[in-house]
């Protein structure tokens, strides 16, 4: 293993690698795709094919509506189920197969060798640590997380976290790539579980799970609370800000000495509950019951459509710090 990375100038990327069929993996290749690079889908089985270009044209739709980049096309995908073949030209990889720790760091003790030397690895991972995946890489210094926010070719977001083995020049690489690919990177100080996002995320998760175990709210209203409630403002300026402005003129200061006390209330549960069968059965009813008769690509068509209107009113917003 050597001990200095040297990567390629993020502006002479000109084809991405994009491992795994799902839609992380395939958001990501409709993302770069509009963005103007060749992409190059490694998928386990050919068979996957079909589902994948289906995720991708179902992903171009919203992607067209925000703009495409000079010479984006759909034509610039090639889909291979060789591994080496799929890496062997690539400027820069993604990887998002599936969340299993075994199978990922199988797929970068192959990486380490295939991959050219000089081409930095991300991957999409939500959970699990970039020094665990990067164990059985002969060239782990390349190796970062690179985990989007789903859907990955709409919301800004990647959170960028390095491994004990990552070089800092790997990390400083995939920051500037993401921004010329038109990301929003964030770098984490160190490997937590959960990442931010995703652990803000989580927290929310688990106080609904808690009111619709103790049967005091609905999926539909707590789905409806957010939605018309602190979902549209967060969009704007997140929660913290969102405190701080809901103080008055005495901010965030205000919030804390007038509600403090409170943060302590037993309405605050931060265990989760066990995951019975009856609330398990609870969850999947009330969100069956939501969806209503809409599959898969129904929904996801709303919710795109959506996000592509609440991403122009952003463009058009004036406030501060953004």
């Amino acid at each position: 293993m050597t001990s200095t990375f040297k990567p390629i100038n993020p502006n002479d990327v000109k084809a991405v690698t994009c491992l795994g069929a799902g839609p992380i993996g395939a958001g990501w290749a409709a993302y770069f795709l509009a963005h103007g690079y060749t992409v190059t889908s490694y998928i386990h089985s050919l068979d996957e094919e079909p589902a994948l270009r289906l995720l991708i044209e179902n992903a171009w739709i919203s992607l067209k509506q925000l703009g495409l980049s000079e010479g984006a096309s759909l034509d610039n995908l090639t889909c291979t189920n060789n591994l080496k073949e799929a890496v062997s030209t690539a400027d820069f990889i993604q990887e998002s197969v599936p969340e299993n720790i075994d199978l990922k760091q199988g797929v970068y003790a192959q990486l380490g060798d295939l991959a050219p030397t000089n081409v930095v690895i991300a991957s999409s991972t939500s959970g699990l640590s970039m020094t665990d995946i990067q164990a059985h890489c002969a060239t782990p210094l390349r190796t970062v997380v690179g985990h989007p926010f789903n859907p990955p070719y709409l919301l800004p977001l990647v959170e960028i976290v390095k491994g004990d083995q990552t070089a800092p020049e790997a990390v400083e690489w995939l920051v500037e790539f993401y921004k010329i690919a038109g990301k929003a990177p964030l770098v984490l100080r160190k490997e937590i579980p959960g990442f931010i996002a995703t652990r803000l995320q989580e927290a929310i998760w688990r106080e609904a799970l808690h009111m619709v175990d103790n049967d005091e709210a609905t999926v539909e209203e707590i789905d409806f609370a957010i939605t018309n409630g602190p979902g549209p403002r967060w969009a704007l300026m997140g929660p913290c800000l969102t405190f701080h402005n809901g103080g008055g003129e005495g901010g965030m200061a205000y919030n804390l000495d007038q509600f403090g006390p409170a943060l302590k209330l037993p309405w605050t549960r931060l265990e989760a509950p066990e995951l019975t069968k009856s609330l398990r059965n609870k969850m999947v009813d009330g969100c069956i019951r939501e969806a209503s008769d809409n599959d898969y690509i129904t929904l996801s068509r709303a919710r795109d459509e959506g996000l592509v209107a609440i991403q122009n009113a952003l463009k058009n917003c004036k406030l501060p710090l953004t």
